[in-house]
């Protein structure tokens, strides 16, 4: 049992954090931006300058589902004043918007470069167990319900037939001399989660969401799993 998932059954949880998370899926060499926990202005800004910039930091709260809507998220913070700045107003702003939410601290990561969103998750169905789907990410999502599924464990065709089948994989594809994604990344980046999951049934949802799709590549920005309660898990 990893760390992360030892601490969180250790406090009776079955959410994970977004560093935990993407802690979790960066040691099964599944690829997501690094993500460090801070809990005051100077280790965040500590942090940013051993990550890099420009930074992105968002609050970590595990009663906080939409980080944006209360102002827990931070774009493009060129140094450590303006990290340090930053946190202070996050913390303010969370506290006045969300006044009973608990707050763990922060994830402090760097900033990627923008590409294609498309969204890569699992979920566990209780008649067939573990399920991929596919999709168009960030709010595409949540708009279009542009997605496609496939029973868990996939072959290398299921990939690739997911990723083709969206109303959108025009897109995919490069339009009005936008480049295209790599789609082959995005094949192994399903077969990678899809193995995953495959192995560790103590997982019950997994969403990465979005991941950019590079032209060369293709990375998940941020991360989210929960876990299955003790007894499902022990029945699986």
């Amino acid at each position: 049992m990893s760390d992360a998932i030892a601490a969180a059954r250790a406090e009776g949880r079955t959410l994970l954090t977004e560093v935990e998370s993407k802690q979790l899926l960066q040691a099964a060499g599944i690829p997501v931006t690094e993500a460090r926990l801070a809990t005051t202005a100077k280790q965040a800004a500590t942090v940013a300058a051993e990550i890099g910039f420009p930074i992105v930091m968002k609050i970590l709260s595990p009663d906080i589902a939409h980080k944006s809507d209360v102002g827990g998220v931070a774009l493009g913070l060129a140094n450590a004043t303006a990290v340090r700045r930053a946190y202070s107003e996050m913390m303010a702003k969370v506290r006045a918007a969300a006044p009973g939410a608990r707050i763990d601290g922060v994830s402090v990561q760097r900033q990627a470069t923008p590409g294609t969103e498309v969204i890569v998750g699992a979920t566990t169905d209780p008649q067939f167990g573990p399920v991929m789907m596919f999709g168009l990410g960030g709010v595409f999502v949540e708009v279009l319900k542009d997605v496609s599924f496939r029973i868990v464990p996939l072959e290398p065709r299921d990939a690739r037939q997911m990723i083709r089948e969206i109303n959108g994989f025009p897109i995919l594809e490069g339009v009005r001399g936008k480049p295209g994604a790599d789609l082959a990344a995005l094949e192994r980046l399903i077969l990678q989660v899809s193995r995953f999951v495959w192995e560790r049934r103590e997982i019950q949802e997994l969403d990465l969401n979005p991941v950019f799709a590079y032209p060369d590549g293709a990375v998940a920005v941020d991360a989210r799993v929960v876990l299955a309660p003790v007894a499902a898990e022990v029945e699986a």
